[in-house]
């Protein structure tokens, strides 16, 4: 009998919110997934788990008992890599790690490289997904990092099943085309402009929103750009003007857009985010806490060669 620990953590979820649709609220997940998963275990196991003769999903007996060894088993799958770890010389296994492309190229690629000479048994695992669908996959256990954004004004991530921890404070600035012969020094300047804007389920999305109700205008979105690169293109051909994050500016040639004088538009937080650990001792997977670490010494060296070139705040602890 072969289990996925993930799809047990679906039918934990089942168990204790008394049903699917609750279940896949928990689990950021939709009801058909939810019940694609259920179907997939009972498979594994060769037993009704679900009972469906019902209106309401309910679990099986079988379907019970299963449920109650899922935080067991979830434990002793990570004190189990927790020990086996003290008969190697040196951490080693794979992380997963869900990002987006910023961090991927700035952050995680030094970290990459600083592990590769402390740690080469260490091999991370780079899956470029963000938002909703990175963290889905980090409580079915696909991933075991997931480096978030969001606007540093929204509540920070804050869930009993997973670690929150911050990794650096990137503020936000306005770039306008360079050819403008009078480019906006106030946000007042703003508000007739056209924009180059971003998702609002995106930090820059979010900023611009709460830029514009906090002055009481609407912007005047011509363009929806999810990506940093094509919306500073839209920018640089003089298309409109943008919130873009300090990070998204460090592979800009110099010249292409200008960075307006107008300060004070917020900025975003960038988080590591882990399942929080079961093992009997509360202790962290070693392997994870390494590579949290590099990636730690990555954003910091980051953030001291912002501080030198454009004056960047400080990591935030």
């Amino acid at each position: 009998m072969d289990i996925d620990p993930r799809r047990l953590r679906v039918l934990r979820e089942v168990a204790r919110r008394g049903g699917v649709m609750r279940a896949a609220e928990a689990l950021y997940l939709t009801p058909s997934a939810v019940s694609q998963q259920l179907a997939q275990l009972e498979r594994e196991v060769g037993l009704a788990l679900i009972d469906r003769s019902q209106r309401s999903v309910s679990l099986t007996p079988a379907g019970r008992v299963l449920a109650g060894y899922a935080d067991r088993v979830e434990e002793e799958l990570d004190e189990a890599k927790r020990e086996l770890t003290r008969f190697t010389e040196r951490l080693a296994g794979p992380v997963r790690i869900a990002a987006f492309p910023t961090v991927i190229q700035h952050v995680l690629v030094p970290a990459m490289r600083d592990l590769a000479v402390r740690h080469p048994k260490i091999s991370l695992i780079i899956h470029e997904i963000y938002g909703q669908p990175a963290l889905q996959e980090l409580r079915l256990g696909a991933v075991d990092l997931l480096i978030t954004e969001q606007d540093m004004s929204l509540p920070t991530l804050s869930q009993p099943s997973l670690s929150t921890r911050l990794l650096y404070v990137d503020e936000y600035r306005i770039v306008v085309p360079p050819d403008w012969p009078d480019p906006p020094a106030t946000v007042a300047d703003l508000i007739r402009l056209p924009w180059v804007a971003g998702e609002p389920t995106q930090a820059c999305g979010q900023a611009l929103e709460r830029l514009a109700g906090l002055h009481g205008f609407e912007p005047r979105k011509v363009h929806v750009i999810t990506e940093f690169g094509p919306a500073l293109a839209l920018v640089a051909a003089g298309h409109g003007v943008a919130i873009v994050p300090t990070l998204a500016l460090l592979d800009v040639p110099e010249g292409e857009v200008r960075v307006s004088e107008v300060r004070d538009v917020g900025a975003r937080r960038l988080d590591a985010v882990t399942r929080v650990s079961r093992t009997r001792s509360g202790e962290p997977d070693p392997v994870q806490a390494v590579v949290i670490g590099a990636i730690e010494e990555a954003t910091a060296d980051l953030a001291a060669s912002l501080r030198g070139r454009l004056g960047e705040p400080e990591k935030v602890d």
